[in-house]
Order: C-alpha cells, then structure tokens, then sequence
C-alpha cells in the first residue's frame, strides 16, 4: 500500500520541493503550514511517517512531536535550520526517529523516509491491487484485468487514494487536499468532474459504479 507523508512546514517553497521528490518516488503527500494544523491533518489522514521542522508556528516541531507520540508509533524526521546536538537530542528524547539539518538535499530526505519505513516494518511494495484493479505507484500504470487504463496525474493521485485504503469513506474535501494539498471553496465541482472521469475509465456503466461509489451526504469510496 502506498505510504502517507506528512510534511509540517511553514516555508510553502521546502513544502513544495519535498512534495515533488516524495511523489515522484510513489508517495501519498499531506502538507501543514503549522503545528496547529499540522496535529489536524494528522488526524483527518493519518500518515505513515512525519516530517515536521523545527521553528513553526503555533506548536514548534517538538511540541508536535511530543503530541504525535500520545496516540501514534509513526516515525518522525525532525527539520532544523539550527544544529546545536541539544536540539538533535531533544528531539530523539520526545520521541522523534531521526533528525537533519538545514540546509538538506531533497534526495538525502527521501532516502531517509524510506530507511525509516524499512526500520518500522513499513517498507511499501508499490504495487496497489482491489478488484482486478492493480496500480503501480512506482511507474503509474494502472491495469484493469491486465488490460491497461491511462490516467491522468490528477486521476492517478485520487484512485491511489481510494485504493490505499478501499472500503473507507473520504469527502470531497479530503479527496481535493490528497491531490493538491489545499482545498479551496468551490472545488467541490472540480472533484466531481475527477470522479466522472475515472468512472468513464473504470466502470462497465459510469451510470451504475461499481468500483467509486457515492456515499450520500458524505463522499465517496472504492468499493472492496
């Protein structure tokens, strides 16, 4: 199954050069600009590891840290612009996993994410497989019966979604920030015309979907 990324960091241009690199290697991203939203996203979409820096507003890295491992064993890469070893050994004190400074290299960050899924058991096959439905996150080709689907990267992150965990709900709105990590008003229409999309690629009858099904009133799920 694909792995979720948190990424809790105020700097919108780090959040997004780690978002490129993470997603090109098969990774599902969620972004939090502060420490406040970033417990909130945690807690909408539950990641598989954290990377939260140091210096951030409302709730600093070790303060999220410290909240993170209240009710969760995920693992955590601690950010720092500072490379004083007490913060380093703060931060493993409160429970983070690994720690590196600033300024890093994108590639050093995803081969640290991965080597800590590796160490938590959490190493991922790449290869997402429901109903005849089999989606490699590594090359993004997605097959139906061994027949292949084109998709595209729009449709490619909404079904990876649906698939890494088929069976639950997920709103419109946790849909469009799994996809471009903020949801805006009105991008609800957007979302459907997504949905209908995919329903045209996958579906025998788009009238009558089998796979993404509408939940009424709530959102939408991959049907297992």
């Amino acid at each position: 199954m694909q792995k979720r990324i948190l990424i809790a960091e105020d700097d919108a241009d780090i959040r997004a050069v780690l978002r490129l690199y993470l997603e090109s290697e098969g990774f599902l991203v969620t972004e939090a600009e502060n420490g406040e939203a970033a417990l909130q996203k945690a807690r909408e979409l539950p990641p598989d590891l954290a990377i939260l820096d140091v210096m951030m507003p409302k709730l600093d890295g070790f303060a999220v840290t410290r909240a993170l491992r209240q009710s969760s064993g995920i693992p955590i890469l601690i950010l720092s612009a500072r490379s004083q070893d007490q913060d380093k050994i703060l931060g493993l004190n409160l429970g983070a996993d690994d720690y590196i400074a600033k300024p890093f290299s994108p590639l050093e960050i995803v081969a640290r994410v991965r080597a800590l899924l590796r160490r938590s058991g959490q190493s991922d096959s790449g290869v997402l497989s429901v109903r005849g439905l089999r989606l490699d996150t590594h090359t993004f080709e997605l097959t139906k019966h061994g027949q292949p689907v084109v998709l595209t990267p729009t449709e490619y992150k909404i079904l990876a979604q649906l698939m890494r965990s088929p069976g639950r709900i997920f709103t419109k709105v946790q849909l469009y920030e799994a996809v471009s990590g903020e949801y805006f008003e009105g991008d609800d229409n957007t979302m459907m015309v997504h949905i209908s999309k995919l329903r045209e690629k996958l579906e025998d009858d788009p009238k009558k979907p089998e796979y993404i099904v509408t939940v009424r009133g709530l959102g939408y799920k991959l049907e297992k």
